[in-house]
């Protein structure tokens, strides 16, 4: 499995870390028809990849952050689209009550841990004190630099229990993310995604930019580096994400025997009730 959308993908304005550059590529758009054949592809070995979960015992944790309107919820929907929610799970953790708050602040985020042949994808994670809280002010100055130092050996702990983690961050260009805002005001079926957290977050740009580099400073090591997923095109990056988990899980094809449908019983005297059904209107 290698399908690769990288050289076609537009790049954002991003530092390159080894020469302090920006790089910036462009590249036409990717056509609806091409797009849905490459994503039923990629969906279609995410169910392959279901069934080595199953059988292996397999625990799998995902993490997508990013900006406000960096495309994540897509990416998610797209993985959750065909597989099953026996073993794929979408956590999307509401803000802590005052009880969680007095708990260890992984707690709340371990009871979601994985079991044997599952796959958990949190939409926002234990990342939340080092962006939101941190930037919002949710949370002290102690906690923050507490939850950076605790993070690597955290990750260490889930790894050294069988689980493989993943983390993605979704990188947006401030262009972009100004236009989906604009989007999600004028469009009735967008305005639920639009929080005030949001609004606050799209004046404090350059403050989540410092809280962004902190996290990559403290918590993107070898052991469980940060894959960042350039998100201004919203199809590619489905697209080229999908594609890259399936490449670093480390699943194998399982085979299967052929699966023969058995005939009907026999009805044995059965009679249809006689019953007045409520038939909804059929007005399609």
């Amino acid at each position: 499995m290698n399908l690769d959308y990288s050289e076609t993908a537009v790049l954002i304005p991003i530092e390159d870390r080894k020469n302090g550059k920006k790089r910036i590529h462009e590249a036409p758009k990717l056509k609806g028809k091409k797009y849905e054949q490459e994503l039923r592809k990629l969906q279609t070995k995410l169910v392959e990849m279901q069934e080595w979960v199953k059988s292996t015992g397999a625990k799998i944790v995902i993490v997508f952050e990013g900006r406000d309107a960096a495309g994540k919820g897509g990416v998610i929907h797209r993985i959750m689209e065909r597989v099953s929610p026996r073993v794929f799970r979408h956590i999307a953790l509401p803000a802590p009550t005052e009880r969680e708050k007095s708990q260890l602040y992984a707690q709340r985020y371990i009871k979601e841990m994985p079991a044997a042949g599952e796959v958990v994808l949190f939409d926002r994670s234990w990342y939340n004190r080092g962006l939101v809280e941190h930037v919002m002010g949710f949370c002290t100055n102690n906690q923050y630099e507490s939850f950076l130092r605790m993070c690597p050996p955290f990750e260490a702990l889930l790894r050294n229990n069988g689980i493989i983690l993943i983390k993605y961050w979704f990188e947006v260009s401030e262009q972009e993310q100004h236009k989906r805002f604009l989007r999600r005001i004028e469009d009735p079926m967008r305005q639920w995604k639009l929080s005030p957290m949001d609004l606050e977050s799209h004046r404090r740009w350059y403050d989540y930019s410092r809280a962004r580099d902190a996290m990559f400073a403290g918590t993107d090591t070898p052991e469980s580096p940060w894959y960042v997923v350039q998100s201004d095109d919203k199809r590619r990056a489905r697209l080229n994400c999908i594609n890259h988990l399936l490449s670093v899980v480390p699943w194998k094809q399982i085979s299967h025997s052929k699966v023969t449908l058995p005939k009907r019983q026999k009805p044995n005297g059965y009679e249809p009730l006689d019953w007045s059904y409520r038939f909804i209107p059929e007005r399609y």
